[in-house]
């Protein structure tokens, strides 16, 4: 039961940066053998946010049981056949990314593989390398890309120009975008997560005539979504005849036309402002294929507005179907493979980092 095969192309990966549980095996950096995630969406609906010290406890819960189920999924009985043990470091919480590497250790350590640890927003990365047990053979992102990453925590865009190398182009300057929909979302009195709530929101929009400022940032590849919350909030003030100061933090009673309307003029300044810095990176860039990975590139209507400017302009997109855009152990397989035949190694002193930057080249 122990040893591995340097050649199997089999990464167990074990990811715990945040609410999601997740155990995946993944072969040769690209398909899926299993991928289990058990969600914590539900737990933390009630707070309208995550709690860490409770994320942790319900990692704890829940890590030997996505372990073994991923573990049975993908036929293991005997660990001769996985190349090595993958696990998100950082970014994160602490208290969730101990779980996980703390599991990942042992997995290494009892069956003799090399642990190699990941960055979680490389993983959004490599999930648009990833395909489905049963799905048809595809051709690989091309070099040189553009990766737009947005979710709750970051949002940024990087070249590629092979793999593991990225250059930095921008990035958020306050708030990520999915920070702001959760937040906005809220304050509309929409369900956690906010993202999907307002996406669905505003597909009951009638007149779609709300107008919320966009921060292009001098024409820069830079984001600020700082200020649109700002906006969100005196147009709700507004539709309520009050303070802005006087709104209550756990939303709002509107007639849900107007949360309708609110939630499509927010939603539409943000997807337009992602996609028009995408497309214009991509096009500036001279890149042959745009990725785009996170939470909040399930967003249907932001995976519409680029994939259809991307074809106009000949370029090839590649977005994860939304289970994997959320966080998942799948795209921590994808991205540790890649490590893994590069030489990266972590020992038994490997530590949580919840801060952990992304390694880019700044802006040429």
């Amino acid at each position: 039961m122990t040893g591995a095969s340097a050649g199997s192309g089999r990464i167990l990966a074990v990811e715990s940066s945040c609410d999601e549980t997740a155990v995946a095996v993944v072969e040769n950096g690209r398909r899926i053998v299993a991928n289990v995630v058990a969600s914590q969406v539900a737990l933390h609906g009630a707070t309208g946010g995550i709690v860490p010290e409770v994320a942790a406890r319900a990692h704890l819960r829940w890590m030997i049981p996505v372990l073994e189920e991923a573990l049975s999924r993908a036929g293991i009985e005997d660990w001769s056949d996985v190349e090595a043990v993958a696990v998100t470091e950082g970014p994160g919480l602490a208290g969730s990314l101990l779980v996980g590497i703390t599991m990942a250790k042992t997995l290494a350590w009892v069956h003799g593989l090399p642990l190699v640890p990941v960055n979680h927003l490389e993983g959004h990365i490599y999930a648009a390398w990833l395909l489905d047990p049963d799905e048809e053979e595809k051709p690989e992102p091309e070099f040189p890309l553009i990766a737009l990453v947005v979710s709750g925590g970051h949002t940024f865009l990087v070249e590629m120009k092979d793999h593991l190398q990225y250059r930095l182009l921008g990035q958020t300057v306050d708030d990520a975008a999915g920070e702001a929909f959760d937040k906005v979302g809220r304050l509309l009195g929409l369900p956690y997560p906010g993202g999907p709530a307002i996406m669905h929101a505003a597909e009951g929009a009638q007149h779609r005539d709300r107008a919320f400022p966009r921060a292009w940032m001098n024409d820069t590849f830079d984001f600020s979504f700082s200020g649109l919350k700002t906006a969100a909030r005196r147009e709700v003030a507004l539709e309520l005849g009050v303070e802005p100061n006087a709104l209550a933090v756990n939303g709002v009673s509107l007639p849900d036309s107007s949360v309708a309307e609110l939630a499509y003029g927010f939603q539409d300044s943000v997807v337009d402002v992602l996609s028009s810095k995408t497309l214009r990176a991509a096009e500036e860039s001279g890149a042959r294929t745009i990725v785009v990975g996170g939470g909040v590139a399930a967003n249907s209507v932001l995976r519409r507005r680029i994939e259809e400017g991307a074809a106009a302009r000949g370029i090839r997109t590649l977005v994860p179907r939304p289970g994997l855009c959320t966080d998942n152990a799948a795209m921590i397989g994808a991205a540790g493979f890649y490590r893994a035949r590069a030489g990266e190694r972590g020992g038994s002193d490997l530590a949580a980092k919840p801060s952990l930057k992304l390694a880019v080249a700044p802006p040429a």
